[in-house]
């Protein structure tokens, strides 16, 4: 476990040196996780890839998050700007210290962890190569979305998710599709939960057969 400016507990595991990858996944965590609930999950997506995993720093009722919400669903998003910005410096930060490829850091997010990876391929859509989020929902809508051409995103979502309704899922889809990316929309059949085929769905779609 480190801090790295600005100040996030996280951990880092480096890439596999004999796979030569120059991958590295963000790893961010749901509501109530750390910095280690991920790593697993990086793993199984992609063994070779650095991961860097770090802890929310929002508190709610002494369960970690990334951003501070008002309701379920119903986000404080003055808090969702600050906390991507500093989440931004974070991942520059980390960058420069563990000498990562900044060309090939991809965001693995799951419930809030993957609402503020949305909210930071919006905000600063040259920090990442793309994106799989995994029950996400639309962190805000920029006025003018733009500038993730040439960047992919997956969206694993859950046709019964009771917090994360199929029309927002939809909502976002389409969002990151007008501001350039390409998108995969993956519907499950289940809810919230995270299940096996999310990621071996997931695992596939970001090491695509030749």
């Amino acid at each position: 476990m480190t801090a790295a400016p600005p100040g996030f507990v996280h951990r880092f595991e480096p890439a596999a040196v004999e796979a030569g990858s120059r991958r590295t996944l963000l790893l961010l965590h749901g509501t109530g996780g750390n910095e280690h609930d991920l790593l697993g999950l990086g793993a199984a997506l992609d063994p070779a890839a650095a991961r860097l995993s770090p802890r929310g720093r929002v508190l709610e009722r002494g369960m970690p998050r990334f951003f501070r919400r008002l309701a379920e669903g119903v986000f404080d998003l003055e808090d969702l700007r600050l906390r991507t910005g500093e989440l931004g410096n974070f991942v520059r930060a980390a960058s420069r210290e563990y000498r990562l490829d900044r060309d090939q850091i991809y965001a693995v997010g799951f419930s809030n962890g993957a609402n503020i990876a949305g909210s930071l391929l919006l905000t600063e859509p040259g920090l990442l190569r793309g994106a799989v989020l995994f029950r996400a929902m639309v962190p805000f809508e920029p006025s003018r979305p733009g500038g993730l051409e040439g960047k992919r995103v997956l969206l694993s979502e859950g046709r019964v998710d009771p917090i994360v309704p199929m029309a927002q899922a939809e909502r976002l889809a389409a969002l990151f599709r007008r501001a350039g990316a390409e998108v995969t929309l993956d519907w499950r059949p289940g809810g919230h939960r995270l299940e096996e085929a999310d990621v071996e769905a997931a695992r596939r779609w970001l090491n695509p057969s030749p």
